[in-house]
Order: C-alpha cells, then structure tokens, then sequence
C-alpha cells in the first residue's frame, strides 16, 4: 500500500472503528477484519499536504510574507528541501496534534525570497519522496527561479502538457515530451483571460500564477478548482488577493462538470 496521507488517515479511522491494523501506511499492511462493525464515533480527518503546498507555493509566486498554518509537516518534508536549497526562506513553528490525535502539524511562515534552479531535476516518488500532487506547484515555482529547471512528471500521461500553458501568462516553458517540462526563469506574470484545464492540479497552478501577474486575469471553468479547494476564493480574500467570481453568461462556458475527465 502507499504511505501517503490519505492511507495514513484511512488506517486510523478504521483503528477507531476497531478494526486491528499492524501500521498506518506502507509497503505491508496486516488487518485483521472484524465479522461487524456496530460503532458510532467522531472521526476528524487530518488536514490536507497538497492544500498546504498550493498556499507555499503562492506566498513564493507572489513574494508574500505568509504564514500557512495546520500543516502536516511529515508530508511536506522534502517539498521543502527542495524549496530550501533553492533559496526559500521559511520558519517552522512548534509541531502540535491535528484533531485526530496522531498526525503532526506545524505552522510554516514563508518570507520573500530570490529562488535559484535546483541542477537535478525535480519529480515525484512515493512517499516520502514529494507528493505527485504537489509536483504541479514546483512549474510556477520554478518560473520565478533565476535558471533552468527539469520537471519530470512520470506518473500522469500528458498532464505536462497543461504545464506549457503558463506560458500565455509569461512563463518560458519547453515540453519536452508528454512527461517532462523546462522551465527558464525567472519571469515576471503577466495577467490574460484563459480557461482552466479539467484537471484540478494544473488549473490550480494556473490560478497561483494569475494572483502573481500584473494586470487583470479572467480564469474561466473554474469547476476543477472548487472541487478541491473549499471556499478558496474568500480565503484569498481573506489573505489580501483581489480575487472575486464573475458568473458566466455566454453559451461557450458550460459547467465544467461536462468536461472530459483529466489527471488530477
């Protein structure tokens, strides 16, 4: 099984339930199933890495001083070092317990930084290597770092391709093939009207890079975004972004949720 922190969460939940589980995540998991579960219980579900990274990632786009707090911290590890030998500067506070009693969470501030490309290239593998959902954030990232840096995204057929589309807000960004991106930096945003991607990480991006352009930005089909990301835009607000929904009108921007279904 993963060691990821949706497994983590599963295999606690079930615990709570009684169900006996020999690890919270890994290559072998031994449960011992039980003939029924009669159990009413309040289960808190620990809080998200990749909506952690998604706030990291436009605190570095913007050159904000942000404090991104409730973060788990055990799936954010080598995010951050990347991040760190890149330039970034951070703090991390005192680590203290979600509400479901186990996981650790620490509040990470980020302070304004001037980013240098890493020469290894950067992807995902499995935990603890960096979440293949937060891979996504290291394009805008990288775009704001003096160099050239190599984004391998193995996992997702053809979801670098959506990366390439940064650059109609002023990225430089080469598709080397469905899998693998260069991206030369850095570049200052430029705000454009475009229309966001089905899938959910790279319209994410996309968002990040519009709230660090200068100008104006329309995102349209913005149904990937609300999906994963809950009252996002009054959170932004909440943060200082000039950020706001404009309710679309014209026949060629249906719900997206007629869109063909995407990697995430």
């Amino acid at each position: 099984a993963s060691a990821n922190y949706m497994v983590e969460d599963l295999c606690l939940f079930l615990r709570r339930l009684g169900v006996e589980i020999s690890s919270l995540g890994g290559a072998d998991i031994k449960i011992k199933g039980l003939r029924s579960i009669k159990k009413n219980i309040t289960y808190h579900l620990s809080e998200d890495p990749i909506e952690a990274m998604f706030f990291i990632s436009l605190a570095v786009c913007t050159g904000s001083e942000l404090t991104v707090k409730r973060c788990p911290i055990k799936f954010l590890r080598l995010e951050l070092e990347k991040l760190r030998r890149m330039g970034l500067r951070f703090r991390l506070g005192s680590t203290y317990k979600a509400k479901n009693g186990h996981t650790d969470l620490v509040d990470i501030v980020i302070y304004p930084s001037r980013l240098t490309a890493l020469p290894d290239k950067i992807h995902s593998l499995p935990f603890p290597g960096i979440n293949i959902d937060n891979l996504p954030f290291f394009v805008p990232i990288a775009a704001r770092a003096k160099g050239t840096t190599m984004i391998h995204d193995w996992v997702y057929e053809n979801r670098a391709v959506y990366f390439s589309e940064l650059n109609r807000l002023g990225a430089k960004i080469t598709l080397l093939d469905p899998h693998r991106v260069l991206i030369n930096g850095p570049v200052r945003f430029r705000g454009a009207e475009m229309v966001a991607p089905p899938a959910l990480r790279p319209a994410a991006i996309l968002l990040v890079a519009m709230l660090a352009a200068s100008g104006q930005s329309v995102l349209r089909n913005v149904y990937p975004i609300n999906r994963g990301y809950e009252n996002l835009s009054e959170r932004l607000r909440e943060i200082g972004a000039d950020i706001r929904y404009v309710k679309e009108c014209s026949p060629s921007f249906k719900d997206a949720k007629n869109s063909p279904k995407s990697a995430n």
